[in-house]
């Protein structure tokens, strides 16, 4: 007679799996992450994209001022204004530079009649000038200055990086400033 076997289960050799199943959070969870994601790469895009613009309609004029070696320099005499460009007669200061009966510089608040600037003549043979020096260098950089502030505004509020905002404030606003006193 066979003695009765005990009840067994069957097991396998195999080993239970470790994955947890899954949830229905999961799925919205990663579409947040990228949405989030999107955001802040929008946003980092959108500041740069303020900071290239300053610094390429600022360096139109910043390269005459800045980069003055080989090009004519001297003195411009404002004798008359129209409505948005001020001439007057050019002295020259570098050697090679010739004197001439009239050349025309921008009008803005940084140009009065009757008043005396340094300049440095535009390349190309015509007869504009930028204005030269520390005050010419800072007017220069203006539209960077404004770019400083739009783009803080963006990294602060649409990055959430208020200390960095605060840095791109304050660098903005101190270059606005240094400009307002040296015009």
């Amino acid at each position: 007679m066979i003695p009765a076997m005990p009840a067994t289960v069957a097991t396998s050799h195999r080993r239970p799996s470790r994955r947890r199943p899954a949830r229905r959070g999961s799925s919205r969870r990663a579409s947040v992450a990228v949405v989030r994601f999107g955001r802040l790469a929008a946003m980092w895009g959108v500041a740069s994209l303020i900071l290239v613009a300053g610094v390429w309609g600022s360096w139109g004029t910043a390269q005459h001022v800045m980069l003055t070696k080989g090009r004519e320099q001297g003195t411009i005499a404002v004798a008359r204004c129209g409505a948005d460009r001020c001439s007057g007669p050019y002295t020259p200061l570098s050697p090679g530079s010739l004197a001439r009966a009239r050349v025309v510089i921008e009008k803005t608040v940084a140009v009065r009649r009757g008043r005396t600037y340094t300049v440095v003549i535009k390349p190309g043979g015509g007869d504009d000038v930028v204005r030269s020096g520390p005050a010419g260098v800072l007017y220069a950089w203006v539209p960077m200055g404004g770019a400083l502030l739009l783009a803080s505004v963006v990294v602060a509020g649409g990055l959430g990086r208020a200390r960095l905002g605060w840095v791109l404030a304050g660098s903005g606003v101190a270059l606005l400033t240094a400009a307002f006193v040296a015009v």
